[in-house]
C-alpha cells in the first residue's frame, strides 16, 4: 500500500497460473488530507490565481464551505478565462511606453527614407532620429 498526495493505492498484482492471467485489482482510496481519515470528495477552489485541490471527509468539506460562505457571498463571479488572463494595459496596438504613436514614426521613418516594418519593434536608433525632429 502506498500512500501519495493524499490517496492510498492499493495494488493486487497479476499472477500466472498455467500461462493465464489470473485476476488484477487496483483500488484507489482517498485519503482526507487534514487527518488522515477516508476522504469521499476533492474540493478544487482557487485563491489570487492559483488553483487547489484538497481530499476531505464530508465533515471537513462542510467546515471548508462555511468558511468561504461570507466571502464568496460578497465576491463577485468570475466567468470563463477572464479571471486567469492577465490585464493588458491602457496602451494601444498603434502606441509604445513611451507615448509615442508608432504609426506615425513609421510613417515619418518611411517618408525619411527609411525601411520599417508595418509591426514590431522599431529599433532605438530610429525612434532617437525620430525624436530629434520633433
Amino acid at each position: 500500500m502506498i500512500r501519495l498526495l493524499g490517496f492510498t493505492m492499493t495494488f493486487v498484482v497479476r499472477t500466472m497460473c498455467n500461462d493465464v492471467v489470473m485476476a488484477q485489482k487496483t483500488q484507489v482510496v482517498l485519503t482526507d488530507d487534514i487527518d488522515g481519515s477516508e476522504a469521499t470528495q476533492t474540493v478544487t477552489f482557487a485563491f489570487q490565481g492559483v488553483s487547489y485541490e484538497i481530499d476531505l471527509n464530508d465533515d471537513h468539506a462542510s467546515a471548508l464551505e462555511e468558511s468561504f460562505h461570507d466571502w464568496i457571498e460578497s465576491a463577485r463571479k468570475v466567468t470563463g478565462s477572464r479571471g486567469t488572463k492577465p490585464r493588458r494595459s491602457g496602451v494601444s496596438a498603434g502606441a509604445s511606453g513611451s507615448g509615442r504613436d508608432l504609426n506615425e514614426v513609421r510613417a515619418w521613418l518611411r517618408s525619411n527614407g527609411h525601411e520599417v516594418a508595418d509591426r514590431g519593434r522599431v529599433s532605438q536608433t530610429l525612434l532617437e532620429e525620430y525624436d530629434k525632429a520633433h
